[in-house]
């Protein structure tokens, strides 16, 4: 049987109320190094040919029970911040990519839900969840990516495109 690997093209979705405080979600998995693996919903496209906005509204329902999509009338609409962030994948999570992968492309994108969503954590990937003011949330984060993208929040909420 061919092992399947991860394909190094992910999704950063900052979820955020009106009043900009940003759902953190906290991982599993425990790291001596980061105790508290605090970070907003991420994941990566389950096939090549699935696009950027397919993954963020999956892995976003996934992750947290929140139905979003493109549709207004229908629920929070997710917006592509048309930002994308190319880093090296972390020496411990190499082996769930193809040899020779060093580097993921993470497109970031923003959902505004209403304050009081109800949030639905997928156990296996998330232990708990926690809404903090943006930059309170930026603080939290494992990841420097996802710090950034938190504090960017006030340029890009109810901004970018939605798809």
């Amino acid at each position: 049987m061919q092992r399947t690997f991860k394909i190094p093209e992910s999704v950063l979705v900052i979820i955020y109320t009106p009043a900009w405080d940003v759902l953190l979600i906290r991982r599993t998995e425990d790291d001596p190094l980061a105790p508290a693996f605090w970070q907003s919903v991420t994941g990566s496209k389950d096939t090549v040919q699935e696009t950027f906005q397919a993954t963020a509204i999956r892995e976003v329902h996934e992750e947290t029970g929140i139905a979003c999509g493109l549709d207004p009338n229908q629920g929070p609409v997710m917006l592509d911040w048309h930002l994308e962030n190319v880093y090296p994948i972390y020496p411990r999570w190499l082996h769930r990519y193809a040899p020779g992968v060093c580097f993921n492309t993470e497109h970031l994108f923003g959902v505004q839900v209403p304050a009081h969503t109800p949030v639905r954590l997928h156990p296996r990937e998330h232990t708990h969840y926690q809404w903090r003011p943006y930059l309170q949330a930026a603080a939290c984060c494992f990841s420097p990516s996802n710090a950034e993208a938190c504090s960017m929040l006030p340029r890009f909420a109810g901004k970018g495109s939605a798809i």
